[in-house]
């Protein structure tokens, strides 16, 4: 998936110093933590068979439930994501 130039651009038009970046609310820990959390909702939607919001097979019995808090400790720091879960879980 190719990122857009022009995102890119308008994300750093705010931004003066490479500490703008880094810092604790900073552009590369808020793209970590999207990109996370779009990865953990990837992988359910793999786990389940179906997207969000689309109507699940009655066969499995198990769907969407919500999701929870979990910190990662990484480059940036600590960040807190968003983990999805299933009613299914183990």
């Amino acid at each position: 998936m190719a990122i857009n130039d022009e995102l890119i651009v308008e994300r750093l038009s705010n931004y003066k110093s490479p500490e703008d970046l880094v810092e604790e609310s900073g552009l590369l820990k808020e793209l970590t933590k999207r990109l996370v959390e779009r990865a953990m909702q990837a992988e359910m939607t793999y786990h389940l068979g179906y997207a969000k919001h689309e109507k699940g097979s009655k066969k499995t019995g198990n769907s969407r439930n919500g999701k929870h808090s979990k910190t990662i400790s990484g480059e940036f720091g600590e960040i807190e994501v968003g983990v999805p879960r299933d009613q299914g879980s183990i």
